[in-house]
């Protein structure tokens, strides 16, 4: 083996770490995958569903409604979907979302088949939701331990915003 040779492998060799640094910053800090636990978002997700998570998004704009994101609680990682806003206030009565008073049609839900009982966030002790903090649900309302239990989720714990579920393949769906 000469020179030229060793030259020739180290430079590969290179670009083969340059490449795989690249991918692991990417995972890092910009993207992840999260595996859905638990029924709270079904139907729209279900347990062992795998999906994509752009996590750098909301550094440049905050959250909306109907995302569906990741948050953290604890040491958990949950995903749900945004419901309320800052500034916002909620309440769930008949089985109907309003926000601000105003009825809200859920479209992504089958409220029949995942019924949410009446809910407002004063039993959470404020009339609004806070700035900065959101207010999240399951789509399986009767199944999902969300805002309704544990209360608001500051920005800072929204990991990301669900981009894409890329498990099982053959139910790849964008969101």
């Amino acid at each position: 083996m000469d020179f030229r040779d060793v030259t020739e492998f180290l430079r590969d060799a290179f670009k083969y770490i340059v490449v795989g640094v690249v991918i692991l910053l990417l995972f890092i800090f910009v993207i992840g995958l999260q595996q859905v636990v638990g029924p709270s978002m079904t139907p729209t997700l279900t347990e062992g569903h795998i999906a994509l998570v752009n996590k750098i998004g909301y550094r440049f704009h905050n959250p909306r409604r109907e995302d569906i994101v990741v948050v953290t609680h604890g040491d958990k990682y949950m995903v749900k979907r945004v419901i309320g806003l800052p500034g916002e206030t909620i309440e769930y009565k008949d089985n109907n979302l309003y926000i601000n008073g105003k009825l809200y049609v859920e479209e992504f839900i089958d409220k029949e088949k995942y019924p949410t009982e009446d809910f407002s966030i004063e039993s959470l002790g404020v009339t609004k939701v806070p700035e900065g903090e959101y207010f999240v649900v399951g789509d399986n309302r009767p199944n999902s331990e969300d805002s309704r239990f544990y209360g608001f989720v500051p920005k800072k714990q929204i990991v990301g915003k669900v981009m894409l579920r890329i498990w099982p393949l053959n139910k790849i769906k964008t969101f």
